[in-house]
Parts: C-alpha cells; structure tokens; sequence
C-alpha cells in the first residue's frame, strides 16, 4: 500500500447547506470532486489523525464507491478507526445513534436524503460532530473555506475494503470495522418504546402499511415492524434499498407516496400507514381515511408523548422550525412547556438539545425527533405515533379531532415551486425583503397584513446569530405566510412557501386545507408576486 499526495485546485461551489454538500451524481463522480471536499472536510475539523469515525449511507447511486474512497483517504490521513455500515449502509439516525453510542470523532453520512438517486439524479455528503448531529455553521464555513485553498489530497492506493463482511480489518494501519447497520439502532428504540403495548395492538388485529419507497429504513423497519413487533409480512413494502430507490421519488408526501395515500383512502385502508425517505430521517403519516400532516403530527406527538416509556416523565420543553406550524405552540402553552423558533436546519436544534432545554423538536418537512439522537429520526415517530395508539385504543383519525377539539385547528400547507431560475427566485425575494416595512396594514384577498419581518436566530445556548432564515408575513385571524429559498435542491432554486390559518370553529375542522388556506394562498402570490416573478401559476408539490 502506498500513499498517494495528489495535486488539486479548488472546484468552485462546494459550500455545504443545512445538511451537507448536496449536487448531481455525476458532479460528485467527476475528477477530484469527492476528494476534494472530504480532504476540506479533515482540514476544516482540524484533521483525522488519530481519530474515529462514522461512516455510512443510503445506499443510493456512488454511495459504495463513495465509501471505498472516503475509507482510503482516511487510512492516508491518519485515522484511527472507521466504523462502518455493512455495504456502507447507515440510515442517517442510525448513524447519529452510533456516533454517540461509541463516543466518535463524528461520522460522515453519504446522502441527498429525499433527493431521488441515481447517475443522472443527486448525491450528497455530509459531516455530523461528536454530538451527532448536523455540523454547526462554524464548522461547515471551516470547510468551505478549506475548499476554496484545496491544493491536495491524500489517498491511500490499496484495494478495496469488502464491506460485506461483519468484522474488523486493516487498511493502511487503520482498522475498518463493518458493522450491523440495524442492530444498535433497534437497541435503541427498544429501549423508548413499550414494545409489549405494540405487539399486543398488532396481535389483537391492527393492521398497517409502512411504505420504505425503496429506501434506507427498509431494513430496519423490516427488522422491528415485522420482526419484532409482529407485523404480518407484507406489512412493509418497497422494503429493499435501491441505487435509484426504485425510479421513484424517496420523499414522504402525499405526491411521491401516492400508492400509500391511496390505499389509505380506499375502503380496504389498514388502520394505519406511514412511510419514509431516502436516509430514514423523514416520515409521513396518515391513518384510515386521513392524512396527518408534519406539522400536526409533531403536535399530537408533543401532546402524548408521556404515553411512552422514554417520555414519561414529561418533556424538557419542544421546539419547532420556523416555517412549521404554530400548533406545537399552542400544545406547549398549554402544558406549560418552554416553545423555541429556530431556522429551518436540524443543526440548529442540536444546541438546545444538548443543554437539555428541549425533548421534542420537529420540522414541517416532514422530520420529527427526540433527544434520543441529534438527527429527526423516520422510523422513530411511526413508533411513538403506534406506542400512543396502543395506550389510546382510538383511531387515528379520532386522535386527531379530541386533538383539534381541544387545541383548535392550524390549517397548514407547503408549496413548492421547483427548479425555478435562480435569478427570478432571488429577484422576488430582493422585491419583497425590500418592502417589508410597507406591507403592515395593507389588504390582499381580504386578509390584512399586521406583521412583516425577516426572521433572525439567536441561540439561547451560545448566543450564535443565524439572519436572513425566511421573510414572514402575519395576517390578521392567525394567518401566516412564510418565503423561503431552500438549499435541498441541486437544480436552480426550490421556493418554498409555507401557508397558515387558524380556526377554533369545530364546524370547520374537516375541510380540506387548501380551500381553508385559499385567501392566504391568494394573499401569498399577491404579497409577493409569484406568477409575475417565475412565471409560475401553480406549485410543483403541494404537501
């Protein structure tokens, strides 16, 4: 084996986002492209030397070749050990799990998360800290700018590590452990949940439908729904992680899991279905005849979580994204629990977890989590969501309306508008940043503006400043709108524009939220020009 110092120059454009480096498949296969942003990722933490590691993925297109590099450059850099997914599969809250189980250096998580896979489609690499979570803005602007002076890489000229097998081996003096990526993972869980209640609740004739759209937590829910918790067989579909997630679109909504929306509104719906995302940090869950969004599914998960064995106690406090839904907040207040807002980013709950402020926190893409890891975690809510029905014995529907009942309703939807010119995005957003402080008291669709602002963070923790994190527009009644540009896309800009109305009227709770929000949905194009700006009449998805 010898060591190779090889010469690069800096690749423009490789500034992670909120959850890593995230471009075409082909742009990560291109010469020095990976190298050069793992080598930024060892200068930008100070170097590997002597230090442990994580690594894994979703098993997406690159994912193993991925891996075999990132190993080499590993060896050649000094590292002590790489724990590592066998075939270099980790789901992303499996590998937050092992992070902190081990005690590691952090862990690098190969994946574009929702994002569909593919040569033609996304890859992604990400780097998580110690703590296992998302790196923080001072670590990833470390890295970028380490990107930006790359002249060289080191890697390890040596064949390659077989992934396949269970146990441990040398690669240039630093040992490659292979390692179950389900087992510690479904350790955990059993740990949080009463996994009796549930086996009891499916023995008894509770029927469901995970959907695992070809992804990373087929495997594992595999192993705990069916295996486990006795699911029947066939209770998870689409079980078996695929380079290209089977064709599909590995993003838990209602468009991209349209067989499971549709089963669960068909007269032969099991009593509950859920699905999630290429890396297993997402989840979408409905029930018999109804869809729970993210926003709402978070509420109901902060309002019985004590009904689990790991939450019993009751919650430290809850924090949500900015751009979720004000449902949590309403939960909180009245359980007495300390609410946070932060930017959308699951770094940015990772402070507030670590200082034991909060125990539930969420997003309204669809990512619900706990202190348990420092990752919003798929699999995890579909087990606290089956953990409250076995102690409720109601449906999930009926859930739902006591929750309404007795919180009121937060109409909510996201819509997005993707691919759009990067340019358009940004001029619309420039126009409307701009006017901020003229929209108060102005109508649009009947709604009036009582509050415009460009929401800022200050961490409660370390008093870090996070600003420019979305422009937010308050209508009179508990209406909302949020903009937002978002950096998950690979392809031009994703606007994002998140829609919100407050009811407390019980006639109203069954509407169908997009006629609920249709003044806010017409305020929102009016405020900010949509149409006039991209040329957009409608959102690609409306979730």
């Amino acid at each position: 084996m010898e060591t190779l110092t090889v010469s690069t120059t800096p690749i423009e454009g490789q500034k992670p986002g909120t959850s890593g480096l995230r471009k075409q498949t082909r742009t990560f296969m291109g010469p020095h492209y990976l190298e050069n942003f793992v080598q930024a990722i060892w200068n930008g933490i100070g170097g590997v030397e002597g230090k442990t590691l994580v690594l894994g993925g979703d098993g997406r297109y690159f994912n193993d070749r991925a891996a075999q590099v990132i190993l080499r450059m590993a060896a050649a850099s000094g590292a002590k050990k790489i724990i590592v997914g066998q075939n270099a599969l980790l789901s992303t809250p499996a590998a937050s799990n092992l992070i902190r189980k081990r005690a590691t250096d952090g862990g690098i998580i190969m994946s574009a998360s929702h994002n569909p896979g593919g040569i033609d489609e996304d890859f992604g690499v990400k780097f998580n800290t110690p703590n296992g979570g998302p790196a923080p803005e001072d670590v990833t602007n470390r890295i970028f700018e380490a990107t930006k002076t790359m002249s060289e890489y080191r890697i390890l000229e040596a064949q390659d590590v077989d992934l396949a097998a269970l146990g441990t081996s040398d690669l240039g003096g630093m040992t490659v452990e292979v390692v179950d990526p389900v087992e510690d993972y479904a350790a955990l869980m059993a740990e949080l949940f009463d996994f009796e209640a549930i086996r009891r609740l499916i023995a008894g004739g509770f029927t469901l439908r995970f959907d695992a759209m070809h992804a990373i937590t087929g495997p594992y829910a595999k192993a705990i729904l069916e295996g486990t918790l006795g699911a029947p067989e066939g209770s998870v579909v689409n079980g078996v992680p695929s380079p290209d997630f089977g064709g599909g679109h590995p993003d838990p909504n209602p468009i991209w899991a349209k067989d499971l929306v549709d089963l669960m509104m068909s007269d032969d719906a099991p009593d509950f279905g859920a699905a999630s995302d290429g890396d297993g940090d997402r989840n979408m869950i409905l029930g018999r005849g109804v869809y729970v969004t993210p926003s709402d599914s978070l509420a109901v998960l902060a309002a019985n979580a004590h009904l689990a064995p790991a939450y019993s106690t009751g919650l430290a406090g809850v924090a949500r994204s900015m751009p979720t839904s004000r449902a949590l907040d309403r939960v909180a207040k009245s359980k007495g629990l300390d609410c946070y807002e932060t930017p959308t980013g699951w770094k940015f709950f990772g402070n507030l977890l670590d200082a034991g402020k909060i125990t539930l926190c969420g997003e309204e893409s669809a990512g619900t989590g706990s202190d348990h890891v420092r990752e919003k975690d798929g699999l995890w809510a579909v087990l606290l969501w089956l953990n409250v029905l076995a102690e409720r014995k109601m449906s999930v529907k009926e859930i739902l309306a006591e929750h309404w009942a007795q919180y009121g309703r937060n109409f909510y939807s996201r819509h997005d508008y993707e691919a759009v010119d990067a340019a358009q995005a940004n001029a619309m957003m420039d126009e409307l940043r701009g006017r901020l402080g003229d929209l108060v008291g102005q109508s649009f669709a009947g709604r009036s503006v009582i509050s415009a602002d460009e929401f800022a963070y200050s961490d409660p923790v370390d008093g870090s400043q996070s600003a420019g994190q979305g422009l937010r527009i308050g209508l009179n009644d508990g209406g909302r709108i949020v903009y937002r540009l978002s950096g998950t896309g690979t392809v031009g800009a994703t606007l994002r524009v998140y829609l919100e109305d407050l009811s407390d009227d019980p006639a109203t709770f069954d509407a169908d939220p997009q006629e609920a929000l249709a003044d806010v949905i017409a305020a929102a194009d009016q405020i900010a020009g949509i149409a006039r700006h991209t040329g957009r009449d409608a959102p690609d998805v409306r979730t």
